[in-house]
This record gives structure tokens, sequence and C-alpha cells, in this order.
């Protein structure tokens, strides 16, 4: 499995972006897209997840109400939506793949597959 990462750039605060992971390879139909973020200096943390089969969500609630995550099921290709960024939402982006997919897990170390991180960076 291999997951590509896109989408980042730079936006001036409450501005918007839309980051996209495409999965390739052999995966099923019950697994987990999680995105997570690192901000230079801070650990690796969790900001949402969506479960591909039926598209349950999850989120952090540093973004719940600012950040959708969905999916393009034809695509294979899952979304973050990012509105109304912040200075403190500046951090590198990954999408991971969790192939158990039971759970939203919010821990990194449960997910399979990570893809390369693409860099977000809000102005203030």
């Amino acid at each position: 499995v291999q997951l590509q990462a896109s989408g980042g750039g730079l936006v001036q605060a409450g501005g918007s972006l839309r980051l996209s992971c495409a999965a390739s390879g052999r995966t099923s139909s019950s697994y987990v897209v999680g995105w997570f973020r690192q901000a230079p200096g801070k650990e690796r943390e969790f900001v949402g997840a969506i479960k591909w089969r039926f598209g349950e969500t999850r989120y952090a609630d540093s973004v719940k109400g600012r950040f959708t995550v969905s999916r393009d099921t034809a695509k294979k290709t899952v979304y973050l939506q990012m509105n109304s960024l912040k200075f403190e939402d500046t951090a590198v982006y990954y999408c991971a793949l969790d192939l158990g997919g039971v759970v939203l897990s919010v821990r990194p170390e449960l997910y399979n597959y990570w893809g390369q991180g693409t860099q977000v960076t809000v102005s203030s």
C-alpha cells in the first residue's frame, strides 16, 4: 500500500486549504485513513480520521468545526478540508492507513502505512 499526500501550501490566517491522500495497492474495504500533523519541536498529533467503508469520522477537539475529512471511493482518495485556518495549524500534515479499520484511532503507532507529508504554513 502506498499513500500520496498533496495539497499543502502557504495560506493566510482565516483561509482554507484542501489536502488529498491517494491510496494505491491492495486494500480491503474496511480500513481507516487518518490525518496527523507535526509542528517543529512537537510530537505528531491526531487531526481527524475516516472509516473507508461507512464514512464515520472523528476529529481532534482543536480542529472540530473547522476541518472536515471525506472520501471519494471511486478515486480511492481521502480529503482533509481545512477552513478558518489559524497560525497554530502550521505543521507537516501526514495521512496514514490502518488496515484493521475497527476503530478511529488517535494513536499514530496503530497505523500501518504513512504518506510522505505535506507542509501547511499559515501566516498570521
